[in-house]
């Protein structure tokens, strides 16, 4: 099963260049209902406001990071089903495991390209419809 292209994603990333380097990405791949967050408190906002397919978040900002917007969404019933896709620069072991057991969906080390998140969103979706 691969995802809807018209489901809502909200992108999530302290840093604009990044942002719009995702945006570009997902609209490469056929994905152009994306909204964006700046930090992980906006996030949650957004997500109250309107209900999302999927989030691609990065790990490192301020004031929450996104792992704790990770543990946040997974603690919470209303929005623990969304998958969830961590972006970031560290590859770090002890940061992969910290996020398999709070639940996100996957993981991607920048730099990626458009078909590795593709193929990674692709995944999450077959993952979901096994």
């Amino acid at each position: 099963m691969t995802a809807d292209s018209t489901m809502p994603i909200l992108v999530v990333d302290d840093y604009q260049t990044m942002v719009r380097i995702i945006c570009n990405l997902l609209k490469q791949i056929g994905y152009e209902n994306v909204d964006t967050a700046s930090n992980g408190a906006q996030a949650l906002e957004r997500i109250a406001e309107k209900q999302y397919g999927l989030i691609i978040s990065d790990w490192n900002m301020q004031p929450m990071t996104g792992f704790e917007l990770l543990v946040k969404l997974k603690g919470d019933a209303a929005t623990a089903d969304i998958p969830f896709i961590m972006v970031t620069a560290e590859s770090k072991t002890d940061n992969v495991i910290a996020a398999r057991k709070a639940g996100v969906s996957s993981y991607i080390v920048k730099p990626f390209n458009a078909g590795t998140l593709k193929a990674k969103i692709d995944a999450v979706f077959a993952a979901r419809a096994a």
